[in-house]
């Protein structure tokens, strides 16, 4: 049916075509035409002739609010003036003409007034990319079927009433603001570019009309814009713009989403998908599915790691209630959060807690667990409730134990279950190699606790999501990359060091080996794994052990490594932790944090003693001798008494 479909609508495609051909024709045989600037159904321009124009091709400027397409003169150089006479637009009715790839299909209106239209598709798209157009002043997005062919028709029923672009839903304050840019060089039709709005750093898609050197405009509401970076602090102008590594986080325009890219050099988004050691970057993919028979609550789920400038890599901006449509947590209150400084952002954080939390008298949870059983009562408990029970205020009791809980029980049940669940002796977590403060999953839980390893990794999930929904700590800091996960930041090359420092090391030296010597070290695309006195080889690709490193495929050979040991390695472990954490705290209300942010909400903010600090400071190099006497050090550690307590934790 869908084939009979697409043939019947390219030929009427072609049918409209060519009949506008003919009427063409009939009208210059008739002499109806004319190029008179003084016809009154005429208008005339004066277009600049761009700098990337070429004599005896095609290209594109703008005439009034009308897109044209011209021939350059043989004669003609780019900088000159050429003088152009276009039918005048009509503006009796204020409605931009629709998309040069959009047709009305006659006589298919339906019930609601809805018209059937036939889009053409570029040459150059892919099945899943979305495609703008402008069908009755309307800006729409339509998303290639995954039968479509490149310049196939398709057919689409656009709604009778456009809502606000970009939320999906109305927006309180409709204020727009209108925004005119150039499209800068390098950039293609339908590919995104990023540029700075009213301060805001926004991600636009180029129309497939469009090209480099023309202006384009844009809507944005002007909640988006309204914020005011007086009041931040020195330390938020600096760390608050999520910036990382030549990575920033943008609002996609079209859907107002968040979405990490990274510039190259002319400003245009970097599309490269080939793993660079120094640029790549990858975020969390969480896809949910639905929860077993005997556990219909607890979903399941498959995380992976996907290309932090992927187009499905982003995260909501604003929460909704599912029964009426409206904003809890809207943008703008996350966009007024996401410049303010840890303290103020912290309590910002807990006042929107408390907007999605349900009131005492509409359903709370009570928890009675025996203290010599305190993990095992606890665990049975909370993965036995369902998502919405984490937003209902919670209540502790331990057997046989006299007393109420007036908030102490409840600080002290999650310092304990936290710290047994962090403890290295259960077998869940190892201290880093790297840094014994911190701890890293163990990739061998299910041999310490095989029957129910993964479940603890949930529950331990749901106790920390529920700890930062109700303003408590949670007795364990873990590697950086575990709070990457949940925000989904952007994980790189150089994030291996914290995880694996030997690991990164040794494949960093690769780098530096010639090309042609590469193949002679013999490697393959495996790797091994050491687990209770047993050694097991693990392909990092199928049929990895047979396929030979070179200097091809070494690019590829660093990818698969890094991606199996920040990942791979503790995949199921990983999904649990994150499911559990994701099934208490929306996405979006974690937007304004930054991962040593999250780091610090989780465990605490503690005073930072520097006389410890400094009697435990090891001093190598050139400093190895003078140490704390000398000069440069005496200014180092003056700098950093100077910083106040959140600065001092960061650079711990």
């Amino acid at each position: 049916v869908e084939e009979r479909d697409r043939k019947q609508a390219e030929k009427l495609w072609e049918k409209r075509k060519q009949e506008k051909e003919e009427e063409k024709r009939r009208r210059k045989e008739a002499g109806i035409e004319s190029d008179d600037e003084d016809d009154p159904e005429m208008e005339t321009f004066r277009i600049e002739v761009p700098d990337d124009a070429v004599a005896g091709e095609m290209f594109t400027a703008l005439a009034g609010e009308t897109f044209v397409r011209l021939k350059c003169p043989d004669t003609v150089s780019p900088g000159e003036i050429l003088q152009l006479t276009v039918p005048k637009q009509k503006k009796d009715q204020g409605i931009p003409p629709d998309s040069e790839n959009v047709r009305r299909v006659p006589g298919t209106v339906d019930a609601e007034g809805r018209w059937q239209y036939l889009v053409k598709l570029p040459e150059e798209v892919e099945a899943g990319q979305r495609i703008p157009i402008v069908i009755r002043g309307m800006q729409l997005v339509v998303t290639v079927p995954d039968a479509a062919e490149p310049g196939s028709v398709v057919k689409i029923r656009p709604p009778a009433a456009l809502k606000k672009a970009g939320t999906g839903k109305k927006i309180k304050d409709d204020t727009m603001q209108l925004f005119e840019v150039v499209v800068p060089k390098g950039v293609k039709p339908g590919n995104p570019f990023a540029l700075l709005a009213g301060g805001v750093r926004v991600q636009v898609q180029c129309p497939w009309n469009a090209s480099p050197g023309m202006k384009i405009r844009f809507n944005l509401p002007k909640v988006l814009l309204q914020q005011n970076s007086e009041d931040a602090s020195e330390l938020t102008k600096i760390k608050n713009s999520f910036d990382t590594d030549g990575w920033s986080r943008t609002i996609r325009v079209s859907d107002m989403k968040f979405q990490w890219v990274r510039l190259d050099g002319s400003g245009a988004i970097d599309i490269k998908t080939r793993f660079d050691s120094k640029n790549s970057a990858y975020v969390r993919e969480l896809t949910e599915r639905e929860g077993d028979a005997a556990t219909p609550h607890l979903m399941n789920g498959d995380l992976t790691l996907m290309a932090a400038n992927d187009q499905n890599a982003v995260v909501d901006s604003s929460i909704t209630d599912p029964d009426t449509d409206e904003d809890i947590v809207s943008y703008a209150d996350i966009a007024a959060a996401q410049i303010m400084d840890y303290e103020e952002k912290s309590g910002w954080f807990l006042n929107m807690c408390q907007r999605l939390a349900t009131h005492w008298e509409e359903g709370h949870i009570g928890l009675a667990v025996r203290r010599p059983y305190l993990l095992h009562d606890s665990m049975v408990a909370v993965l036995s409730l369902p998502r919405n029970a984490f937003h209902k205020t919670w209540r502790f009791e331990f057997i046989g134990e006299a007393g109420l809980d007036a908030g102490g029980l409840t600080r002290e049940w999650f310092q304990l279950v936290t710290e047994q669940l962090f403890d290295p002796d259960i077998g869940l977590w190892v201290q880093s190699e790297d840094n014994q403060m911190l701890m890293d999953i163990n990739p061998a839980s299910k041999w310490c606790c095989p029957e129910d390893h993964l479940k603890m990794f949930r529950f331990l999930g749901r106790v920390m999501g529920k700890a930062i929904f109700d303003g408590q700590l949670v007795s364990g800091h873990c590697i950086p990359t575990i709070y990457k996960y949940f925000l989904m930041w952007p994980c790189m090359f150089c994030d291996l060091k914290d995880a694996d420092e030997a690991l990164y090391n040794n494949l960093n030296k690769l780098l530096d080996i010639p090309e042609e010597q590469i193949e002679h070290l013999c490697l393959d695309f495996s790797t091994t794994e050491e687990a209770m006195g047993s050694t097991e080889t693990v392909d990092l690709i199928p049929n990895g052990n047979e396929t030979d490193v070179d200097a091809d495929n070494l690019p590829e050979y660093l990818e698969a490594n890094f991606k199996y040991r920040m990942l791979g390695r503790v995949k199921p472990q990983l999904t649990e932790l994150t499911l559990g954490f994701l099934d208490v705290i929306p996405e979006a209300l974690l937007a304004v944090f930054d991962f040593q942010e999250l780091e610090l909400l989780m465990c605490g903010l503690e005073e930072i003693d520097m006389d410890d600090w400094k009697a435990n400071t090891d001093y190598t190099g050139e400093l190895t001798g003078a140490g704390p006497d000398h000069q440069v050090i005496q200014w180092w550690w003056e700098i950093v008494e100077s910083y106040d307590n959140e600065l001092k934790a960061r650079l711990l």
